[in-house]
């Protein structure tokens, strides 16, 4: 009886301190999309990615309701780094929905202005208000919007006339701000910082520790790929490095009642098993600050590493490695001769024929394909050919007899084909990520196993010249491009064979393996060259190629096939493409196939639709 009326209490006082709208709720994932196109529209860098952000502690003044209801301690605000832009995860300040998502954008707009200028040395209030005036002044479409927001929010604001005299001169110092950003002032000091502004960007974001940037171990195969949860891609957490206990592995006895809270770290050492913990998601979501340390793993754990297999074992390497170079994008430079490119070839394959389980829609699409092929016609009305062309000839004689024929005479023909002078390297991604399952029925190599061979039945039915690679890469130095058919060789059982030996390699610097595709591609005298990458994921390595440094230099290599002559175009399954393909590639230049075990059909024909 005495905990339901605990309970019951708890609630009641928790939802008369909440001065939230949980009716008029709108959730990020609602307006993502819209905000991220927003964003980059409105001038915000193309390379940031649109995620959650998660709620801080921001060590205002709280009401006496809410320090009874332990509420009100945390919010959640707007903030942008160099490879992210958070957002709140949800937004229910104001009663009204429309003006929820109105802050969703209004943000957005906010965050594309910051970074225009060099805000970092500037006081908080007086960085916002530049923000601010920059935004409505390049936008003055959304005066309107942001004047609704300030009214409503300022109705909910502490009055000053309630708070200590220092706190009550920032308050004001808010409010004329908030209402005019043109009349900017340096935010008076206090013993407590001010209530926050949800429409403002964070006073203080977290920011990545210098120690914490490197990861204490290599990541696993669904970090390494890029794919993650959704929890985790949602949020940004705090983290800081302690010292690893140095007691003996023991029992630990103490009373249930001692221990108060998760978010306490005490400096013992803990026995565990290895069980999986199904609370450990959730006991990290309730903490504000995760305590990260380097030890030594028990003896009874197996250390993960990927490593590269024996000799005996890998593929067969052709030659000593390419160097190619990558973008520095820090620096703005061309790294020269930085990675190396190894080509190589699959090991133990054998000539094989086309699986059973494709062969009748090879057939289907061998048909529609051939009607690409160019068709042998006779050409009329030549100066010069193989035979006499009756027609001009009989026409030329009349001409001759009216006294009207011309000097230009053309009365041969010839029987010539018609010429598709195109080019196309396919550019597989072979990365571990590909080992994941899709469905119930097989994995991520395995449907791209099958495209790869439709897509080979398809174009050796048009007569046009294709190459097919895969990549996947461990570290700069060992960039692995699988040699799965050249320009000159010829489709047949061969062929076929390597590409039923294919399987998940490592990690994915799109970078270099785009630059040599580039070179290949480019060698051939076509004058039209498609470079088509076919990828389940962001591009990543074990060294600082993860995140920013991937997308830049994975950017500037497409730009270089541009630039080359060549046309790239990206087909993909991640469901997160929209983050960073269009920064990448452009509107036009990828597509998302939703259901991947569709993709050995719609590959062929998305061939069809760029050459047709």
């Amino acid at each position: 009886m005495e905990e339901q009326v605990g309970q019951l209490w708890h609630r009641l006082v928790t939802r008369a301190a909440s001065r939230r709208h949980p009716e008029a709720a709108v959730r990020l994932a609602e307006v993502q999309k819209t905000v991220a196109v927003l964003f980059r529209a409105l001038g915000g860098d193309g390379a940031l990615s649109v995620a959650g952000a998660q709620a801080l502690e921001h060590g205002a003044r709280r009401g006496w309701l809410e320090r009874i209801a332990g509420s009100g301690r945390e919010a959640a605000l707007a903030w942008r780094d160099e490879t992210t832009l958070r957002l709140p995860e949800c937004i229910d300040l104001f009663a009204d929905p429309a003006l929820n998502r109105d802050l969703y954008l209004w943000l957005a707009a906010l965050a594309a202005q910051a970074g225009t200028e060099d805000d970092s040395d500037a006081d908080w209030l007086v960085a916002s208000a530049r923000q601010t005036c920059a935004a409505l002044a390049r936008f003055p479409g959304l005066a309107p919007r942001y004047e609704q927001l300030v009214a409503a929010h300022l109705a909910q604001r502490p009055d000053p006339g309630r708070l200590p005299a220092d706190e009550a001169a920032a308050e004001r110092s808010i409010r004329a701000v908030l209402a005019d950003p043109a009349a900017a002032v340096p935010l008076p000091g206090a013993r407590r910082p001010p209530a926050p502004v949800p429409l403002w960007l964070h006073p203080a974001p977290p920011r990545p520790q210098s120690k914490l940037t490197r990861p204490l171990v290599d990541p696993p195969a669904e970090a390494a790929s890029g794919h993650t949860g959704p929890d985790d891609a949602a949020r940004k957490r705090q983290a800081e490095r302690v010292d690893d206990p140095d007691g003996k592995r023991g029992l630990l006895a103490f009373r249930l009642e001692s221990m108060f809270s998760w978010t306490e770290y005490v400096k013992v050492d803990r026995c565990d098993d290895d069980s999986e913990d199904d609370q450990a998601r959730s006991n990290a979501d309730d903490l504000r600050v995760l305590s990260v340390a380097r030890g030594k793993a028990p003896a009874t754990k197996l250390r993960f590493d990927l490593d590269l297999p024996s000799a005996g074992q890998d593929d067969i390497p052709l030659g000593d490695g390419i160097p190619v170079p990558e973008w520095d994008w820090k620096r703005g430079v061309l790294l020269p001769d930085h990675c190396r490119v190894q080509l190589m070839l699959p090991r133990g394959a054998v000539p094989a024929e086309l699986p059973a389980h494709l062969r009748v829609t090879a057939r289907r699409l061998r048909a529609q394909f051939e009607q690409l092929r160019p068709v042998r016609s006779w050409l009329r009305g030549l100066p010069d050919g193989a035979d006499i062309d009756l027609d001009a000839w009989l026409a030329h004689r009349a001409e001759r007899m009216n006294g009207t024929a011309s000097g230009d005479v053309r009365l041969y023909r010839d029987f010539r084909g018609g010429v598709r002078d195109l080019a196309c390297l396919l550019l597989a991604d072979l990365s571990l990520s590909t080992d994941a399952w899709v469905g119930e029925h097989g994995r991520v190599i395995d449907v791209i196993r099958d495209a790869l061979h439709l897509f080979a039945e398809a174009l050796a039915a048009t007569g046009d010249r294709y190459a097919l690679y895969g990549f996947s890469s461990r570290r700069r130095d060992h960039v692995r491009l699988l040699a799965l058919k050249a320009f000159d060789e010829r489709h047949d059982a061969g062929i076929r064979g390597r590409i039923a030996a294919i399987r998940p390699g490592y990690y994915t610097r799109m970078g270099a393996a785009i630059r040599h595709a580039t070179t290949l591609l480019g060698r051939e005298p076509a004058s039209r060259r498609i470079l088509i990458l076919l990828t389940d994921g962001k591009p990543n390595d074990l060294d600082r190629y993860e995140g920013r440094w991937g997308i830049e230099d994975t950017r500037a290599a497409i730009r270089e096939a541009r630039e080359a002559g060549l046309q790239p175009f990206c087909v993909t399954i991640d469901e997160q493409a929209h983050d960073y393909l269009p920064y990448l590639f452009g509107t036009q230049g990828w597509v998302l196939i939703r259901k991947p075990a569709e993709l050995p059909r719609e590959l062929p024909l998305l061939y069809a639709r760029l050459t047709g």
